[in-house]
């Protein structure tokens, strides 16, 4: 971890950039050479899939707009066909820290100028620093300076904002607010150098669940103080402070005051928002978001009579409030949602009298029977997976409305296109005038393009849907089509699904475990017998009390279906839970002997009676169906791996496990493990190490599948294809594609020769395929 010198010291800029590599090279080390082969790349569709904390309209460029997310990277939105652009598929898996995106600027001076605050956690998750990314062709390549502090793409607050601006009239100049008690922030070179603004002190007194402080909220700027030639001249700034937390500059950000009369009520500052005729809006929450809610409100501040009135829809203080935005084309007309009021469903208000009145996109009727009147309509059939699989009982309604809302923006060009974000995709309406008139707001998904799953395991049977994943928070999915957004994997709903297998000789038999979220005895295992298309929940194989929150852990089923092999995860509370087995598809459990809890257990593709185990370094097999394990001889095996080993279909006891560093242990190296006796024995493959690896069709003329791994070949990282059983290998990816933290999940197809599917921790689930011209070797 970097110690930090001084943070007024002046920010050396470092390039980097993404031009595209050549279509095929050669990668050398010493006198070993790894052939590239050049690769389409693109997703297998889920269409949202997690927060959308920012969403940006440039100012004097039409449909120009950004959308920034907490572990996904960022996106530039493409009219033509009406879709989202990721813009940092380049982020490699050692600097994956930068997917958190802390904040996102567009310059309406020169639209081509970007701006990207990259960095996901101040804690200590990581050692990297915040990065400040700038592109002057609208993020189609990049140069960076590193800050000398963490940013928090992925921490609390982070809906707040935007905490990177630039000055609207010297676009030269930026400031950007950090957490953790480091300031504000300012750069005169367009982001290439920075210094810390010494006469800005207030740093907040807001502490997140971490334990730290949320720090600088949000910029905004008042474009009619600029002087001729010079610089913004008014510059307010929010801070996540319980006491004063909005302060001003009127000398072009030379000196700082607190706002005279500004609200005390003990809530933080979402957002403030500047109309063109002189307004700040600012809407306030009990805490800093997006999950916890309370109370909130929203006041205005007269800039020219320098006075505040609250002006919360409600006439009360009873709701938190998170996105707010005001139509530049009509400076009184405004929209601001609620934060998390959770049940039962967040709230849109507008208002075209400057907060004097309000309509409400929807309310409770409690006369006589209580009803539920909407006053808006959601096609969400480009995702159907957002009702959850369920319908719900009024006053709820599947999908909702939407909840943590934290960013809610009205097109500077287009009265009517409203989007905002929630904390499973984007939506938007182009009517949103209909309010006024007494008709439907028609709102429907506006995430095409946008992927952001974390993707915890992949399989592709041989028969069948071509993919089921296991995923982080929306459980998983079978993609029969893998153009198409399936609907949610459900009976039981699991939260967030651990694993995911199938049986190899009968690839109707899959199994799902995973973590409901509640507490309980809600199963946390389904099985299916027509490859996914239905399911049922299994028993758990434990006894669970009231406040059991047990983990699915990882699941294997035999190579015909019969039977399966369950290690759940206990927990801090649960206790133990030893791997078990089934003989009745889920029934019934009985504690496997000779394995220790918490094992990655997995099965031969030949051989139904047989299982593999593995834990800390410990190679485990069973020959009786899971009943009995024998602790193998191997020895030099990785103390970790962080993604499942895997049995090669076709062939009895030929398994690969990937072993992964572990920078607290130097006797745990990456390593790619390959063992032809049913893990008696391992051979560690000379020059190659992978964090994870998976098969698909064999190349034509070979007998044994390929082989896919993420990792390294002869020091050359990246993700590789080995179609001679790993005698030589193939770099398949490039400096563009590298899609971060992709280690927990690949699998080739089965049926498609070079087609391979690779999990990602907010980049959804990447799909390669090769080119033409694919072969070229120099």
């Amino acid at each position: 971890m970097r110690r930090l010198a001084s943070l007024i010291a002046m920010i050396a800029l470092v390039t980097i950039s993404t031009a595209s590599l050549a279509a095929a090279e050669e990668h050398k080390q010493g006198d070993a050479a790894i052939k590239s082969e050049p690769y389409s790349w693109g997703r297998v569709k889920v269409v949202g899939g997690g927060f959308i904390p920012g969403i940006i309209f440039n100012k004097s460029e039409k449909d120009l707009i950004y959308a920034r997310t907490d572990i996904g990277g960022a996106y530039r939105w493409d009219a033509r066909s009406r879709s989202w652009i990721q813009l940092m598929d380049f982020v490699s898996g050692k600097e994956w820290n930068m997917l958190g995106v802390e904040s996102l600027a567009t310059d309406a001076v020169e639209p081509n100028r970007l701006y990207i605050a990259a960095g996901t956690y101040t804690n200590d998750w990581t050692d990297m620093n915040g990065v400040i990314l700038r592109s002057a062709d609208k993020g189609a390549t990049w140069q960076r300076s590193e800050l000398p502090f963490k940013f928090g793409g992925n921490m609390p607050g982070r809906s707040m904002g935007e905490r990177l601006v630039i000055d609207p009239s010297n676009n030269s100049v930026l400031y950007f607010g950090a957490r953790s008690g480091n300031g504000l922030w300012r750069s005169t070179d367009y982001g290439e150098t920075w210094s810390r603004v010494e006469s800005f002190t207030a740093t907040g007194n807001y502490v997140d669940d971490y334990k730290d402080t949320v720090g600088i909220a949000w910029i905004t700027f008042d474009p009619a103080s600029a002087e001729p030639g010079g610089t913004t001249q008014t510059i307010y700034v929010g801070v996540a402070d319980t006491r004063q937390s909005i302060y001003r500059s009127r000398d072009g950000g030379q000196t700082w005051e607190a706002v005279p009369g500004q609200p005390n009520q003990g809530f933080l500052p979402h957002h403030g928002v500047l109309s063109p005729n002189g307004s700040l809006y600012v809407t306030y929450n009990e805490g800093a978001g997006p999950y916890n809610g309370g109370k909130g409100a929203v006041w205005k501040y007269d800039t020219a009579a320098e006075s505040w009135a609250n002006i919360s829809p409600t006439g009360n203080m009873d709701n938190p409030y998170g996105g707010i935005s005001v139509d530049v084309q009509h400076p009184n007309t405004i929209v601001v949602a609620t934060m998390n009021k959770w049940w039962p469903d967040d709230y849109i208000y507008r208002s075209t009298d400057g907060g004097a009145t309000w309509k409400v996109f929807w309310e409770l009727n409690n006369s006589g029977n209580p009803s539920r009147i909407n006053r808006f309509a959601i096609d969400y059939s480009l995702s159907p997976w957002l009702d959850w699989g369920a319908k719900k009982e009024l006053p709820e309604i599947s999908p909702k409305l939407g909840w943590m809302i934290g960013s809610l923006e009205i097109d500077p060009f287009n009265s009517d296109r409203m989007l905002y974000g929630t904390g499973a995709t984007m939506y938007g309406t182009e009517n949103l005038g209909a309010l006024d008139q007494d008709r439907l707001v028609d709102i429907s998904v506006y995430a095409e393009g946008i992927e952001e799953t974390a993707v915890l395991g992949l399989v592709s049977p041989p028969s069948g849907a071509p993919l089921i994943s296991a995923m982080g928070d929306i459980g998983g999915f079978r993609h029969a089509d893998l153009n198409k957004a399936p609907d949610m994997i459900t009976n039981p709903y699991i939260g967030t699904s651990t694993d995911v297998d199938y049986a190899e000789l009968n690839p109707n038999v899959v199994v799902r475990v995973g973590s409901h979220g509640g507490n309980g005895h809600e199963p946390r295992m389904g099985i299916s017998t027509d490859n996914g298309i239905t399911w049922k929940p299994a028993a758990n194989s434990w006894k669970s009390e009231a406040d059991d929150r047990t983990d699915g852990g990882t699941a294997a089923v035999g190579a015909d279906g019969t039977l399966i092999v369950w290690s759940p995860l206990g927990g801090e509370k649960a206790g133990v839970r030893p791997v078990s087995f089934s003989r009745d598809m889920g029934k019934s459990w009985s504690a496997s002997e000779g394995i220790p809890e918490a094992a990655r257990v997995s099965s031969d593709r030949v051989n139904p009676h047989k299982f593999y185990g593995y834990k800390n370094g410990t190679f485990y097999v069973s020959i009786d169906g899971g009943a009995h394990f024998t602790k193998s001889q191997a020895t030099g095996l990785p103390s970790r791996i962080i993604s499942n080993f895997k049995a090669m279909p076709g062939v009895e006891g030929d398994i690969w496990l990937a072993g992964a560093q572990d920078n607290g242990n130097s006797d745990s190296r990456n390593g790619l493990y390959h063992s032809t006796d049913s893990g008696l024995t391992f051979a560690k493959l000379d020059g190659v190490g992978a964090v994870s690896v998976g098969f698909g069709k064999a190349a034509p003329g070979q007998q044994g599948m390929a082989i896919y791994i993420v990792g390294q070949a002869q020091d050359d990282h990246g993700i590789f294809r080995s179609d001679d059983q790993g005698s030589t290998w193939i770099k398949i990816n490039d400096s563009q594609h590298q899609f971060g933290t992709a280690d927990q999940a690949i699998t080739g197809d089965p049926r498609e020769y070079g087609r391979v599917y690779i999990g990602t921790n907010g980049l959804g689930i990447v799909k390669g395929e090769r080119q033409d011209d694919a072969h070229v070797q120099k």
